[in-house]
C-alpha cells in the first residue's frame, strides 16, 4: 500500500467518491478524514494490477455497503446521463464506445466532454479514454471512447 500523502498529492487531495476536498490534516480516524480506496484490475489472468485512490473515510466506507457512485456534476446540462461507474467498468472490459449523456447545446456538451475526462483522469487513472461529440435530432450526444 502506498503512503497516504503520495496518494493525497497525486489525487490533489480531493475524494474520488464525491469529489470534495479532503483535508489532509484531518485525523485518519475522522469520517471527513483522508483514506487510501485500493481495487485490483485484472490485466489478464495471472496479471493483476492495484490501483489506489485518495477518498474520505465515510465515503471509503460506504462504498463497501452500496455501490460507488461517481455523481455528475451538478453545474452540467446533461439529459439521462449515464452511471459513470457502470461505464467505465463495460469499456474496461469490453472496449468500444458509449452515449454517455444526451446535452441540449454544444457547449454544454463539451462542457460535460471537459468535466467527464478529468473526472475520470481521477477516478481510472490507467484507462485511456476519449469522448466524441455528435450532433443530431436537435441535442449533442456525448460518447465515451475506450481507446
Amino acid at each position: 500500500m502506498s503512503d497516504l500523502n503520495e496518494v493525497g498529492e497525486r489525487d490533489n487531495w480531493i475524494c474520488w467518491l464525491c469529489d470534495t476536498p479532503v483535508d489532509p490534516d484531518a485525523s485518519v480516524n475522522s469520517d471527513r478524514g483522508p483514506s487510501v480506496d485500493s481495487y485490483s484490475v485484472a490485466k489478464s489472468k495471472k496479471n493483476v494490477v492495484t490501483v489506489e485512490r485518495l477518498a474520505h473515510r465515510d465515503c471509503n466506507t460506504m462504498k463497501g455497503k452500496k455501490a460507488p457512485v461517481v455523481p455528475w456534476g451538478t453545474e452540467l446540462l446533461v439529459i439521462d446521463p449515464s452511471p459513470i461507474v457502470a461505464t467505465v467498468d463495460r469499456l474496461q472490459r469490453k472496449g468500444g464506445r458509449e452515449v454517455i449523456a444526451r446535452c441540449p447545446s454544444q457547449e454544454d456538451a463539451e462542457q460535460a466532454s471537459e468535466w467527464l475526462l478529468d473526472r475520470l483522469s481521477r477516478y481510472a487513472p490507467d484507462l485511456s479514454v476519449s469522448t466524441q461529440i455528435t450532433s443530431g435530432g436537435g441535442q449533442y450526444m456525448l460518447f465515451l471512447v475506450a481507446n
